[in-house]
């Protein structure tokens, strides 16, 4: 099995999202990130789903994808033709023995405390998995208290738009 980066344009119209995961769901495909939010069109919603599968399955489920009728455009991004992040944010114990240690790190990764507590520090870093991962790495040791971590979202290189002909139906629809 690989991972694949799929970006889904939709309608923005209630229970597409559930459609969408659902046919992953009913396929038993394990779905490793999902994220989901407005594009530069109000009337467009970008899911963005990362999932472990094989070739065949995938391109069987993406024709599924396809017919579903609020699903306007499904296109592979593949990881070096596109721009992909998450978001995490993580409290780590840092009291004033160590907190220079732990800001240390941060400058290291290029991330940023957003939250200061007597006790701890909330940091925020945005990147790939690896990044994320290495981060959290260097982190474990001064003792992590909680983590929070967006699904990937990813945008494919240069100057077109996937969007662009995905409003043309929309429009023809209404």
């Amino acid at each position: 099995m690989s991972r694949h980066t799929l970006s889904v344009l939709v309608e923005n119209k209630p229970g597409v999202l559930t459609r969408v995961a659902g046919l992953f769901a009913r396929r038993s495909f394990n779905i490793h990130s999902l994220a989901v939010g407005p594009t530069e069109h109000p009337e467009i919603s970008r899911i963005t789903v990362v999932v472990d599968v094989d070739e065949l399955p995938l391109e069987q489920v993406t024709k599924q994808l396809n017919k579903l009728i609020n699903v306007l455009k499904i296109v592979e991004l593949e990881q070096d033709a596109a721009v992909q992040r998450e978001l995490l944010l993580v409290k780590v114990r840092a009291d004033l023995a160590i907190r220079s240690h732990v800001l240390e790190v941060v400058e290291l990764f290029r991330a940023r405390v957003v939250d200061v507590v007597p006790d701890a520090v909330t940091i925020e870093a945005t990147g790939g998995p690896g990044k994320l991962d290495a981060l959290l790495t260097a982190l474990e040791p001064f003792g992590i208290r909680e983590i929070v971590q967006s699904g990937t979202v990813a945008i494919g290189r240069g100057a077109r738009s996937i969007t662009d002909r995905a409003l043309e139906r929309v429009s023809r629809s209404a």
